[in-house]
């Protein structure tokens, strides 16, 4: 099965989603170029506060990048502008946070996202994204704690990291 894409899901959930963090969803024309696109098109872009996607950007990719924005510090976010940065630890943050909000995004979820982030190719120690979620994310689960992006019992803050 391929991942999921944008056009797959109802766009007003991912944008209710973001608004939370004070985050704006734009999409972008078909073949277009994708402002903020680190990885180029279809991935998601990032500049400021607004996530760029096409029909054709995976739900995994564009929560991802929202999460970059989430878990930078105020004087990232201030000049962001396509390369989100962050240190090993921040990364870990995103990935564990990316997945703890597929499960507010009816057509993917958890079980979708692990599988998503797998066939795109992030890696993990323990081969595969579930695993490191569920067996070696302690230091991701710390990280979100410390900044306050999730509660003591790992489900989103909902606030920006400070």
């Amino acid at each position: 099965m391929p991942v999921l894409l944008y056009n797959q899901i109802n766009p007003g959930t991912l944008q209710h989603l973001l608004e939370r963090y004070g985050m704006v969803v734009k999409g972008v024309a078909a073949n277009n170029p994708i402002p903020g696109s680190f990885w180029q098109p279809p991935e998601a872009g990032l500049v400021g506060n607004i996530l760029f996607v096409r029909n054709d950007t995976p739900v995994h990719s564009a929560l991802h990048e929202a999460c970059h924005y989430i878990c930078m510090d105020q004087h990232r976010r201030n000049k962001l502008d396509t390369d989100a940065g962050g240190d090993y630890e921040e990364e870990n943050g995103v990935c564990y946070l990316q997945i703890l909000l597929s499960d507010h995004i009816p057509e993917m979820g958890r079980q979708r996202m692990f599988s998503d982030m797998d066939k795109w190719g992030y890696s993990f120690r323990l081969g595969s994204s579930q695993a490191w979620f569920e067996l070696d994310a302690e230091d991701a689960v710390a990280w979100l704690r410390r900044y306050r992006l999730i509660d003591d019992d790992n489900r989103p803050a909902w606030r920006l990291r400070q």
